[in-house]
């Protein structure tokens, strides 16, 4: 089998039984690793979410294979198909329509019921809108959550981004084009309109699109737009900690970091997360730690 760049053709390796994860591009089908065409080309199965959109990626690198189609309506027959493979001892590549399987698509049912009948799943790399995104958001990237699609109705939207406001960090959702000024809005009113957001649309891809500010800015803009098109990854920055009110709240707070901390670093880290003096945190820490015995 072989694969194909501009004239040039390329020939593949035989594949390993096996579940290949198979990154492919969110947009501009230049992002495709070698090792991702070599693998596709190589596979004796290809599984995919829609065989139209594959099917492109496929004839612009000269694959012939015809992708089986493996998605949430068929997930159950088109899952047994693949580990019917799987066990007849051949190769299998999973791909979804656009970045990397599993995130989002029903490709974790295949891929634990390979992993639980002792099959090997390998991990093939690339496109990733929400690491795309986080890295060019200029928010906090040591630290991140990403949920997939907040719920379509908005109570539950806005339980929970409840739910994840205390999370310390950067927060990566997908939307949907004709909710995003609904979710914005929701992520104003949950988790403060002076929380910093980014909205990356279109990624990769012609009219790419990143725009930051605060959420309050961007639920204004967005709700103002007519109408809104592609594909986007909605950030919202790690919200400020607010630092305890009570004598009760910074003993609490001392005695957590105390649990793993020599009383130096533990005064250090609570002068940082309180506001509060250093050398007053260290000598109570003192204190409790001689109560404590």
């Amino acid at each position: 089998m072989t694969f194909r760049i501009g004239t040039t053709e390329f020939p593949t390796r035989p594949l390993e039984p096996g579940l290949y994860l198979v990154a492919t591009p969110i947009g501009n089908l230049g992002d495709i690793t070698l090792r991702a065409l070599e693998t596709l080309a190589a596979a004796e199965i290809v599984a995919c979410e829609d065989t139209r959109v594959s099917r492109v990626l496929l004839d612009r690198y000269g694959i012939t294979a015809r992708p089986l189609a493996y998605h949430e309506h068929n997930a159950e027959t088109a899952g047994e198909a693949l580990m019917t493979a799987l066990e007849a001892g051949r190769s299998v590549a999973l791909i979804s329509d656009a970045g990397t399987p599993l995130v989002s698509d029903p490709g974790y049912r295949i891929a634990n019921a390979a992993i639980d009948a002792g099959h090997r799943v390998v991990p093939i790399p690339g496109a990733s809108a929400p690491l795309a995104a986080l890295a060019a958001s200029g928010l906090p990237s040591d630290g991140f959550f990403f949920d997939g699609f907040l719920p379509a109705k908005d109570k539950a939207r806005r339980d929970r981004l409840a739910a994840l406001a205390a999370i310390p960090g950067t927060l990566v959702f997908f939307e949907s084009p004709h909710r995003i000024a609904a979710s914005l809005t929701a992520a104003r009113d949950v988790l403060g309109a002076k929380r910093a957001g980014v909205v990356a649309r279109e990624l990769t891809k012609a009219y790419e699109e990143i725009r930051r500010g605060t959420l309050e800015a961007l639920a204004a803009d967005f709700t103002a737009r007519e109408r809104v098109r592609g594909e986007i990854v909605l950030l919202v920055g790690p919200g400020e900690e607010a630092p305890p009110e009570s004598d009760e709240e910074i003993e609490t707070l001392l005695a957590t970091l105390l649990a793993d901390r020599p009383p130096a670093k533990a005064a250090r880290e609570a002068a940082r997360l309180t506001g509060l003096d250093r050398k007053a945190l260290y000598q109570r820490l003192l204190a409790m730690k001689e109560r404590s015995g």
